[in-house]
């Protein structure tokens, strides 16, 4: 197996950055923004840091419809056993049509399609979305008992708080 190419890092400093560290790729460079008055030391630290960051959302954006349908069982099975098949859906898949929802549900034919935004994000926000979804399949609608199954990922508040804020930043930066 061949080993991983090293990429050609560029490190960006800045007078008006002060704490916050960011990181692009730009073709096959790196791009790693930091504050003019980290040291050499920090400066390494938050290159590998950045890297591996990177790295990591490479990899969740490679995971493909069969991961997501492992994932929905995995999920339906930990937060939804009493339902058995009822909360396992025909399909799941990735789509790149959904620009105004993170996911949709077809209930009638227990078919799921995430939006290609969510595979991105951090996984337990790609969770969450997820059995919001699975749940579908058990009510349709989103009412008291919709939102009590939902409730039981214990990272509902968190993962609906981070999708408002993507959210938000988008509508803002559409106006």
């Amino acid at each position: 197996m061949a080993a991983a190419r090293k990429p050609v890092v560029e490190v960006r400093r800045s007078e008006r950055r002060r704490r916050t560290v960011s990181a692009y790729r730009e073709g096959e460079r790196v791009v790693v923004l930091i504050p003019s008055q980290f040291s050499r030391a920090e400066e390494s630290e938050w290159v590998s840091k950045m890297l591996a960051r990177l790295a990591a959302r490479d990899q969740r954006s490679q995971r493909s419809d069969a991961d997501l349908e492992v994932r929905a069982r995995q999920l339906a099975c930990r937060y939804l056993p009493e339902f058995g098949a009822v909360a396992v859906p025909t399909t799941v898949r990735w789509v790149g049509n959904q620009n105004g929802r993170w996911g949709s549900c077809t209930p009638a034919d227990r078919t799921i399609r995430l939006s290609e935004r969510v595979r991105d994000m951090p996984v337990w926000v790609g969770d969450y979305v997820l059995l919001h979804e699975l749940v579908h399949l058990i009510v349709p609608s989103h009412n008291a008992r919709f939102w009590a199954l939902v409730g039981r990922y214990p990272r509902t508040e968190r993962a609906r708080g981070y999708l408002e804020g993507i959210a938000a930043a988008e509508h803002a930066r559409a106006e």
